[in-house]
C-alpha cells in the first residue's frame, strides 16, 4: 500500500537577506526537514544512502537544502543539463498548478551541475541557458569535477529556484503544488534510486507525476 505524504514549506523571506552558504546554514531551523527515504526498488537497488532536504520559500524562492551521506562519491559531469544523474545527484521535481502532467525537473549533482527539464507528457525541453542561470547552487564539494572516490563522505547542496520560474505568484496565500524529492547515482559502484513520496513501478523511474505527493507553500 502506497504510503500517503505531504509537506508544507514555511513563509521565511528574510532569507532573501542572506548568501546561499548563509541560507544553507539557516533552513535547518527555519524550514521543514524531509527524509529522501523510500526504497522503491529494494531487490535491484538495496542501497540506501542518507539523505535529507531541507526546505523553505521566501515568496521569491524555493530553497532547498540537500545533505547526504554515502560511500562513494563522483561527479564527472561538469556542463549545464548533462547526465548528472550518473553522478552523486539529488533532484527536485514539481508540477505545474492546475496540470497535473506537467513538471519541472531540476537535478543537481554534488558539484553543483545543473540539469533542469520542462516536460508535458510526451513532450520536453531543456531549460534555456537564461533559465537556467536564475537557479542558484551552493555546493559544499567545491565546483571541480573528479572521477569516483571510496570512503565516508558528507555532503550537501543549496539550491535557489525563482517561484516565478515555475509560472507562480506568490500573494501572502498558500499555494498548493505536487513534488518529489529524490536521491540518485546510475553510474557509482553502488547505484541507487530513493525519492521522498513513494513511486510505483517496476523498475527505477522518477518521471511519474502521479506519483509526485502534496507540497504546499505556506
Amino acid at each position: 500500500m502506497k504510503r500517503e505524504i505531504s509537506a508544507s514549506l514555511p513563509y521565511a523571506p528574510a532569507l532573501e537577506e542572506h548568501s546561499l552558504p548563509e541560507i544553507a546554514g539557516m533552513l535547518e531551523e527555519v524550514g521543514t526537514r524531509l527524509s529522501v527515504e523510500s526504497l522503491n526498488w529494494p531487490e535491484e537497488f538495496p542501497y540506501r544512502p542518507l539523505t535529507v532536504v531541507s526546505a523553505a520559500h521566501s515568496g521569491k524562492h524555493i530553497f532547498l537544502d540537500f545533505f547526504v551521506r554515502c560511500n562513494y562519491l563522483r561527479a564527472e559531469n561538469y556542463t549545464p543539463n548533462s547526465p548528472v544523474s550518473e553522478d552523486s545527484c539529488v533532484e527536485f521535481f514539481v508540477s505545474a498548478p492546475g496540470n497535473p502532467d506537467a513538471y519541472w525537473s531540476f537535478c543537481f549533482n554534488c558539484i553543483g551541475t545543473t540539469r533542469a527539464k520542462w516536460r508535458d507528457g510526451a513532450t520536453s525541453r531543456f531549460l534555456t541557458p537564461e533559465e537556467l542561470s536564475q537557479v542558484k547552487v551552493y555546493p559544499s564539494v567545491g565546483t571541480r569535477p573528479f572521477q569516483e572516490v571510496e570512503g565516508s563522505f558528507i555532503w550537501s547542496v543549496t539550491v535557489a529556484i525563482p517561484i516565478e520560474l515555475l509560472g507562480i505568484s506568490y500573494k501572502g496565500e498558500a499555494i498548493e503544488l505536487k513534488a518529489n524529492f529524490n536521491k540518485c547515482a546510475s553510474s557509482t559502484s553502488q547505484p541507487h534510486y530513493l525519492s521522498w513520496s513513494p513511486i510505483d513501478s517496476a523498475h527505477p523511474d522518477f518521471h511519474r507525476p502521479d506519483c509526485f505527493a502534496l507540497l504546499t507553500l505556506e
